[in-house]
C-alpha cells in the first residue's frame, strides 16, 4: 500500500548535505514549530545537514473533544492507557517514506537522525527502533515510548545500538516525567543505551537542552 508523504519544510545548513535530521512536531503544531531552533544549535560550519520538518495531517483528537487539528495520531486519554495503534503505525509508515526519500537523495541511512517532540518523539521512537537499516540516531524530546508492549517482538537488530537521546522537563504537566522514566526503563531493559537528560521546565524546550542537542548531533554526525 502506497503511503502519501507528508508535506515538509526543509532547511539546509550547507551545500550538498550528506546527513539529514527528520524532526516531527507535537500535537496541534506544524513543521514550522522547530524551524527557529536550527540557527540556535550553532552547528559547526563544516556540518552540512538537511533538516526536514514534516507537517502532521489534520485529524480529530479525542482528548480535545474531537476537534480536528494537526496530529500524528489520536490521543484517547491523558496519562497513558489505550493507544491509537492504527494512527501510530500510519505515521510510522509516513516517516519510513521520508527516510526512503532521503536515501533516494543520496543520504546514507546511518547519516539519518529521527527527532521529535511529544507526539513527534513517540513516532520517532516507534519508527527508528523498528527500521530495518541502521540509522544515525533517535532524539526523543518530552515524550514516551508508544506501543511499548510490541517493541520486543518488532524491534530491528540493526538499530539495537542506535544512539538514543531522550530529554524531559521535570515539571511537565502534559506528559509526566514518571511516564518518561518508565519508557527509559523499558528501553534499558531491552538493552538500549539511552543518553538521558532532565531539565527544570514544563512541556517545552530550554536553552540548556538546545545546547545538549547540538553537542549530541555533532558527536554522532561530525
Amino acid at each position: 500500500m502506497k503511503t502519501d508523504l507528508p508535506e515538509t519544510l526543509e532547511i539546509e545548513t550547507g551545500a550538498r548535505p550528506d546527513a539529514a535530521v527528520i524532526w516531527l512536531h507535537g500535537l496541534g503544531a506544524d513543521g514550522h514549530d522547530f524551524e527557529p531552533i536550527v540557527p540556535e544549535l550553532g552547528l559547526p560550519p563544516g556540518l552540512a545537514l538537511r533538516f526536514v520538518f514534516p507537517h502532521a495531517p489534520m485529524r480529530p483528537v479525542t482528548i480535545n473533544m474531537g476537534m480536528r487539528m494537526p496530529a500524528w495520531y489520536d490521543i484517547l486519554q491523558m496519562g497513558g492507557g489505550a493507544e491509537d495503534a492504527e494512527g501510530i503505525r500510519a505515521s510510522q509508515a509516513a516517516l519510513e517514506g521520508l527516510i526512503a526519500r532521503e536515501c533516494a537523495r543520496g543520504v546514507k541511512p546511518e547519516r539519518i537522525v529521527l527527532a521529535g517532540f511529544s507526539q513527534g518523539g513517540a513516532v520517532a521512537l516507534q519508527t527508528g527502533l523498528r527500521h530495518a537499516q541502521a540509522l544515525g540516531g533517535i532524539m526523543a524530546l518530552s515524550t514516551y515510548l508508544p506501543l511499548a508492549a510490541t517493541l520486543q517482538a518488532e524491534r530491528s537488530t540493526a538499530n539495537q545500538t542506535i544512539p538514543l537521546f531522550m530529554a524531559h522537563g521535570s515539571q511537565d504537566p502534559m506528559i509526566n516525567i514518571s511516564r518518561a522514566r518508565q519508557s527509559l526503563a523499558a528501553l534499558e531493559t531491552l538493552g538500549y543505551a539511552v543518553e538521558w537528560h532532565e531539565y527544570p521546565m514544563q512541556h517545552s524546550v530550554c536553552a540548556e537542552e538546545i545546547a545538549d542537542i547540538s553537542d549530541w548531533l555533532v558527536k554522532i554526525l561530525a
